[in-house]
């Protein structure tokens, strides 16, 4: 079943998504910057999510692990 229509596999993308830009963006700060609009604007907001949010963000990603492990 694809992401899309399975709830926590689609919230483990976005999680992942969050995850991955936050990472590329400490590393290489300018290649997210000049792309702050249009459709690559979505990984730059991701990356702001992820910097802004980060206590909560790992807060989901372990409860996302923990119910992946052992509800699953």
């Amino acid at each position: 079943m694809s992401a899309i229509f399975n709830f926590q596999s689609l919230l483990t993308v976005i999680l992942l998504l969050i995850c991955t830009c936050a990472y590329i963006r400490s590393l290489a700060p300018s290649l997210l910057d000049r792309n702050k609009t249009g459709l690559l604007g979505i990984f730059w907001k991701c990356a702001r999510i992820g910097e802004r949010k980060s206590p909560y963000v790992a807060v989901c990603c372990i409860v996302m692990a923990s119910a992946s492990l052992f509800i699953q």
